[in-house]
């Protein structure tokens, strides 16, 4: 699909659409040179795009254009297009993966394995609520 080079004014519709921030210099003061806007994305990150004063109809060159695409708007060609000319809102994953389930601290499994004599795959199903019962009802019924 090919399309039209876009444009500064364009870019800022894109921004205006999807709902990113603008947001002024360190000292609260407006940037002369460019117009700076901020979307926070749902994983933690926190998008940020320029635009060139003003946001007039001069388009971007090809490498220039690719790189905003890619690397501050994280969009496609097509869903750029879709946003500014449809009004249609990029998706975007709304969950970032699941963290990994609680490991055990390495003390207590080293413990569990060398003292308990449970093999490591038993130590694996454990949570931490049933290791740490576990190990203190070992040292409160043995004698050392």
């Amino acid at each position: 699909m090919k399309r039209r080079a876009a444009t500064r004014r364009e870019h800022v519709r894109f921004c205006e659409v999807e709902g990113w921030r603008q947001v002024q210099s360190a000292r609260d003061r407006t940037n002369k040179h460019h117009i700076t806007f901020e979307l926070p994305l749902d994983d933690g990150r926190i998008l940020r795009t320029r635009i060139s004063r003003p946001p007039n109809n001069e388009t971007y060159g090809k490498a220039l254009w690719s790189h905003i695409l890619r690397d501050q708007l994280c969009v496609t060609q097509g869903e750029f297009w879709s946003c500014v000319d449809d009004g249609n809102v990029p998706v975007r994953a709304t969950t970032s993966p699941a963290p990994p389930s609680a490991a055990l601290p390495a003390g207590l499994a080293h413990q569990l394995v060398h003292i308990l004599q449970l093999s490591s795959a038993e130590v694996a199903q454990l949570s931490l609520a049933e290791a740490l019962d576990l190990m203190n009802d070992h040292w409160a019924n043995s004698g050392e």
